[in-house]
């Protein structure tokens, strides 16, 4: 199969990075410092969503913007304890892109997003963040942007995503999906390619755009 794009959008933690084990130290201690049980959290769906949605459905209104404050503070905090780390084949996937035919689209914070993908040495020249939006995945808000920031109509835009709210969002957007098993079983996920991770595909450009295939 060979997926034909203009522009690449990649989501960032569980597609790019893996940041598991600092989001579980991170998250785990702030619920502890805001008396937010294991029953109540784990009831709250957390991949793929901002932390202000998130901490939202946890914590009356008026605690909600000093509490999103906090669980970012220590996240970036956390970024250099080595809890961020590439997943396989992003370094080769991205260095065979331009830098004008791709960017990163995350629910993270624009402060936390730069922190993680400076620790792994990954500069993207268009970066849309939870700052950037009012309404975030699965809302088609994010991709329609970073479309618009590389000046791509979105029906030539392809998203890489690995949670179910960010596929929602890329097909809500007009955009082809690729989602990546590497959060998800491939049986959760609802794309119009599923792979393992970015190893599994290679990128031409071309005069026309970029080719995306699974290698073989």
């Amino acid at each position: 199969m060979t997926i034909h794009a203009h522009a690449l959008l990649f989501d960032n933690d569980g597609t790019l990075v893996s940041s598991l084990d600092s989001v579980e130290r991170c998250w785990t201690r702030w619920a502890r410092e805001y008396g937010i049980t294991a029953e109540a959290f784990g009831r709250v769906e957390l991949h793929g969503r901002t932390a202000a949605e998130i901490v939202a459905d946890l914590l009356p209104g008026h605690l909600v913007p000093e509490a999103v404050a906090r669980v970012e503070q220590l996240e970036v905090e956390d970024v250099p304890n080595g809890g961020v780390h590439l997943l396989p084949g992003t370094r080769d996937f991205l260095d065979s892109l331009p830098a004008d035919r791709w960017a990163v689209v995350t629910s993270a914070t624009r402060r936390l997003a730069e922190a993680r993908l400076d620790a792994v040495g990954i500069r993207p020249k268009a970066l849309v963040s939870a700052d950037d939006v009012t309404r975030g995945k699965p809302d088609p808000e994010p991709y329609l942007l970073a479309a618009r920031q590389l000046g791509v109509d979105p029906a030539r835009c392809v998203v890489f995503e690995d949670a179910p709210a960010g596929l929602r969002a890329g097909r809500a957007a007009g955009m082809t999906t690729v989602a990546l098993a590497t959060t998800h079983r491939a049986a959760e996920l609802t794309a119009d390619l599923v792979v393992k991770d970015l190893s599994a595909l290679s990128a031409l450009v071309t005069d026309g755009g970029v080719e995306i295939s699974v290698r073989d």
